[in-house]
Formats: structure tokens, C-alpha cells, sequence
């Protein structure tokens, strides 16, 4: 049994986290005296895909809404709900004196996440479009898929610890390192929409958690044999972190250090490289051969089939591997034959098995009795541009001078189970030693656990922008160009100066603190707002460079003396290396500090 090296330094009775995931979601939980005995003994749920007998510790990322909008059902429930509302839609032989519901008002959102990856202009208003065409806020999408997720979990663990309150919780969620802090803020809004309340709940960086879990698991020496991977991994020792999801890949650098803990060398850098990709490949596969439009007719027209043929493809794809077959077979609909041989597909009728000899796959591809035959070669092809993506981002960071002396790279999340991936890896990286643990797939989830246990497990991390404030210096026409200048009062200034607090691939202890004083010069206000800029460039001149990007405004309250004409000051902190930007205040005249806000997300709505 792993023995814990600290004691939890978290004051709930339970820490729970919860992975929203692009394709797959679940939850995991462990208690404080738990923790302490054994850090990986982590109850996690299991789901039960219903007519398929599949039992899962995660849950597929689906969403169903009633048409008021309301919630109806989530995970493998959302899947066979929606699927079997789309096939009594299609049955003509059901009684017709019974209600049927339209599926086509209800709201199914499958794999949404990935709206938020990347989003320069996310905002509480910004729409995510379900699988039938109609969108709705992100924020509420989200938000009923974190409540149902918090509700499933707090159950579950109600049923086991009679008397147990929300208080006696820390909830955590996961998100990908690679995420703005706008993405995080959104996050953070729809947790606290669904009911966690901020005192008790925190984000955790899908890469650390897993490399955090990992220390306490055994993986394989080279010679053989099992051992924890923090007795493989000595101090000073760096190793890369590839976690590899269903929408997005983050990859990392780490480093041990004396006390145990991980210092980030390298800011998580990746993309959209993740297991979604191989689905998205597929499906272009099949528009090929039928083309885009009758794809989209099936899928408006079938989408209980359309839902099935994708199930059916993520079972497949788990199972295949390099070797093992010559062919992978998949069931193709009757509605989707039927739907070929009644439209015109590429300008002329034909059969399904027609279309099939007659497309780019010919040779590779062919249809008999309702079976869609793909050969091997043509299958792996799918994961080609998934793969070649990761591949392609781990070279260019260990072919950089200052990481080519990290020799083992620590494989985690579902992505990474995926036996070709791994054997791609492997013999282009014939160099390093690949460490894949056991449950890679639940790697973050379980690390996320021990995060809420251990929060400053992280003892630094680089920064991935420069971040600071816009300032207004007096004008100097040696280094500020004419178009800047602007008078105030009796001032001459330069506007729109970028003000530094931080540089980008700066190292940052969690907690690392930088402070600006500002004045409040016009009476009547109570209020100071201050902009604060992130930018990609290490030395930006001004605000409005291409680099720079506005984060987010700092609104600071305050209290002006009575009958005081001195100016207001105000201390302003922003707090770096956490897994979020945090900001406090200080009223300076007197002394009283508070958090801050800082909106990432607009106006409220």
C-alpha cells in the first residue's frame, strides 16, 4: 500500500473532483482520514450504459434539455433518451393516439466543451449549437452539466456518510492547462451557478493532477519491475507530461524537487490534437462516400441511427491496434442505405454498395449484407492527423536545447490507451522511455483528488503571457511616437503604455505578488476600474500592439472619507502562479483589503 508522505491541508471532511470532459466526464472522492492512510484510495464512480451492459467510471459528455430549456438527462441517460425519442419520431407503427415527443424541440449537446478551447472572444453571452441545429448560452449549457455531475456526486456520497452537507466538501474541476484565464473564469461562473459555493471549490490543471497522481503510482522499470514513479523520478529530474484528452492535448514539463513537490518548466503548450479528432476523421470517411449533403440528411432525418453509427465507431476504435486484424467491420443502417438509394448522391442514384466501389476508398472499403468492411490501413488512417499533431508538438519542445535532457515522457489521459498512439510514439521517440500507468485515463480525475489534498503540491509555474495594466507616463518624444501624446490638466502624457508586472516564460512561485498604487482623482466616483492586458511577447511597448490582448477590467469599491479632499490610494495586487489569477485591494488611507474582481467575461447578463 502506497503510504502518504503529508498530512491533507484541506479543512473539508472530503475533497471530490469533477472531470468535464470533451467526450467523457466523471466524478471521484476521498476523505481526509483517507487520504492520510493511503492518498490513492479514491472511490470513483462507475456508470452503467444501460442496453449495452457497459460499466464505465466515466460517463459520455451529453446534455439533454427539455424544450423550456430544463433539464432532462446526462451521460449514457442523455445518449438513450434522445436516441429513442428520435426512434419513436420514426416509427410509423407506433399507436398514434399516444403523445409522442418532438425530439426535434429538445436540446441534445454532445461534446461541447470544446467551445471554450481557444475562445479570444468567450463571453457570458457566447452561444453553443446542439447536435439538431439550435443553440443556447454556454453558460447554461455548462451549468447544468456541472449541477447534475455535483448532484450525482454529492448523493452518492450522502448514501455512504449520513449528516454530510455541501460544506463538507472541496470540490475541484478540471480544466486543460493550455486554457486562457478567460476559459477559467467561465468555469469557475458555472460552478458557482450550479450551486458550489466559491469559499469551497477550485481548479485544477489537467496536466499537473495526472503528474501528480502519478507520483504515487507504481509504473514499469526498465527492468521489469513495478515501483512508484516519485522513487523512479530523483530531484532535479525533468520529465515531459502529455496528457491526452478527447478534445485538446497539454503537454508540459516538470521538474522534482528536494521536498517532493513539481516545479513547471515549461508553460503547457498543445492544441486540438486530441481523441475527437479521430471521430471527426471518420465522419469526413463517410461524407466522402455518400457527400456532405446526405450525411446531413441522415443525420437531421436519422439521428437515432446517426448516434448509433458513432457508438459503434468508438467501440471499434477502442479495440483496434496495430497487427491484430486485417479488417475492421461496422453495421451500417438500413435507413442510411435506403437514404442513399432514393437520393442522388454526386449528381446520380446508386446503391450503398455502388458508392462505396465507386469513392476514393474503392480499394480499401467494401459493403456487404448491411456491413461496411474497412481494411486495417485505411482504418489507422483516421488517427493519422490526431497523432501526427501530438508527434509533431512533443519534437518541437524536445528538440529545443533546454529540454533534450528529458529522457521519459509520462503518457495520461483516455487518448493515451490508444494502442497505435502509443506504438507511433514509441517508434518515433526510440530515444526516450514512454511511461503510460495503469488507468491513464483517469489520471487527472484521481489526480485531482489529491490536489484538493495537496494544493501547493505545484511549487512553480512558468508564465505563458506578459501580463500588466495600461499607464499614461509623462511624454517623453525620445521614445514615444507623436501619435500617443495627449494633455491632462497640466500634464503631458503618453497614453497606452504597457505596464509589466510579469513576463511570459517567467518562473512564479504560487502566491508571487505584484503591486501597482493608483489614485482616485474625480470625487464623485466609488469606484476604481483599472484594464489589465496579457500579451505574447515578452517586452510589448503599448497596449494596443497586435500582441496584446485585453483581459479583463479590475473593478476596486471603496469608501471615500467625508469631507476629505486628498486623493484616494489604492494598492492593487495581482497574484500569480495559482491555477487562476486572483487580484486583492487595499485601500491605503485605510488599510482595510479585499478581493477584487477582475471580469474576464464582459458585462453581466
Amino acid at each position: 500500500m502506497a503510504q502518504a508522505t503529508k498530512k491533507s491541508a484541506c479543512p473539508n471532511l472530503f475533497v471530490a473532483a469533477i472531470d468535464f470532459g470533451t467526450t467523457y466526464s466523471g466524478y471521484a472522492f476521498s476523505g481526509k482520514d483517507d487520504f492520510e492512510k493511503d492518498p490513492l484510495k479514491i472511490s470513483a464512480n462507475h456508470w452503467n450504459a444501460g442496453a449495452r451492459s457497459l460499466i464505465s467510471h466515466k460517463a459520455p459528455t451529453c446534455l439533454l434539455l427539455k424544450p423550456d430549456k430544463t433539464f432532462m438527462s446526462f451521460g449514457y441517460e442523455a445518449e438513450n433518451d434522445f436516441t429513442n425519442m428520435a426512434q419513436e419520431d420514426d416509427d410509423d407503427d407506433s399507436d398514434d393516439e399516444k403523445e409522442k415527443p418532438d425530439f426535434n424541440k429538445y436540446y441534445y449537446f454532445h461534446r461541447f466543451k470544446m467551445v471554450l478551447h481557444n475562445n479570444k472572444d468567450l463571453s457570458r453571452t457566447t452561444e453553443v449549437v446542439d447536435e439538431m441545429g439550435k443553440s443556447l448560452p454556454a453558460i447554461e449549457v455548462f451549468t447544468h452539466a456541472i449541477q447534475y455531475l455535483k448532484d450525482h456526486l454529492f448523493s452518492s456520497l450522502k448514501d455512504s456518510f449520513s449528516g454530510i452537507t455541501h460544506r463538507d466538501i472541496k470540490y475541484v474541476l478540471t480544466v486543460p492547462a493550455i486554457w486562457n484565464d478567460n476559459a477559467k473564469q467561465f468555469m469557475r461562473l458555472a460552478a458557482t451557478r450550479a450551486g458550489i459555493s466559491p469559499d469551497n471549490f477550485s481548479i485544477a490543471l489537467e496536466p499537473e493532477a495526472a503528474s501528480l497522481y502519478c507520483q504515487h503510482h507504481s509504473v514499469d522499470t526498465e527492468n521489469g519491475e513495478k515501483e512508484l514513479f516519485k522513487k523512479t523520478a530523483r530531484s532535479g529530474d525533468a520529465y515531459m507530461v502529455v496528457d491526452l484528452g478527447g478534445g485538446t492535448a497539454d503537454i508540459t514539463v516538470h521538474e522534482k524537487q528536494m521536498d517532493g513537490s513539481l516545479k513547471e518548466l515549461l508553460a503547457a503548450t498543445g492544441g486540438a490534437f486530441g481523441g475527437k479528432n479521430v471521430d471527426d476523421a471518420f465522419k469526413s470517411f463517410l461524407e466522402d462516400i455518400i457527400g456532405k449533403e446526405a450525411m446531413q440528411t441522415f443525420k437531421l432525418k436519422c439521428m437515432d441511427d446517426y448516434i448509433d453509427i458513432f457508438r459503434e465507431f468508438e467501440t471499434k476504435k477502442r479495440a483496434v491496434s496495430n497487427g491484430k486484424t486485417n479488417k475492421v467491420v461496422m453495421t451500417m443502417p438500413v435507413s442510411l442505405t435506403n437514404l442513399v438509394k432514393t437520393s442522388s448522391v454526386k449528381g446520380q442514384k446508386s446503391t450503398f454498395k455502388d458508392v462505396v466501389e465507386n469513392s476514393v476508398y474503392g480499394n480499401d472499403v467494401n459493403f456487404a449484407k448491411q456491413k461496411l468492411h474497412i481494411s486495417h490501413s485505411c482504418f489507422v488512417k483516421f488517427f493519422d492527423p490526431a497523432i501526427d499533431g501530438i508527434i509533431k508538438h512533443m519534437e518541437s519542445i524536445l528538440y529545443q536545447s533546454n529540454f533534450s535532457h528529458v529522457k521519459n515522457i509520462l503518457m495520461v489521459g483516455g487518448f493515451s490507451e490508444c494502442e497505435i498512439l502509443q506504438e507511433k510514439i514509441k517508434n518515433r521517440l526510440t530515444q526516450k522511455r514512454i511511461i503510460i500507468p495503469e488507468e491513464a485515463g483517469l489520471a487527472v480525475l484521481k489526480g485531482a483528488v489529491l490536489c484538493g489534498h495537496i494544493p501547493r503540491a505545484i511549487s512553480g509555474r512558468v508564465a505563458r503571457y506578459t501580463y500588466g495594466i495600461q499607464s499614461w507616463p509623462m511624454f517623453n518624444d525620445r521614445f514615444h511616437p507623436a501619435s500617443k501624446r495627449v494633455t491632462v490638466g497640466t500634464s503631458v502624457r503618453c497614453r497606452d503604455v504597457f505596464f509589466k508586472f510579469i513576463e511570459i516564460g517567467q518562473q512564479v512561485t504560487p502566491g508571487h505578488r505584484e503591486s501597482q498604487v493608483f489614485q482616485v482623482l474625480n470625487p464623485s466616483d466609488n469606484t476604481l476600474e483599472c484594464t489589465v492586458f496579457a500579451s505574447t511577447e515578452r517586452d510589448p511597448q503599448f497596449v494596443d500592439d497586435a500582441s496584446c490582448s485585453q483581459l479583463g477590467i479590475l473593478t476596486v469599491p471603496f469608501t471615500r472619507p467625508t469631507n476629505s479632499t486628498q486623493a484616494v490610494e489604492i494598492e492593487e495586487t495581482l497574484i500569480f502562479g495559482e491555477t487562476e489569477l486572483r487580484v486583492k485591494a487595499k485601500d491605503l488611507s485605510t488599510g482595510q483589503e479585499f478581493e477584487a474582481t477582475l471580469n474576464l467575461l464582459g458585462n453581466q447578463i
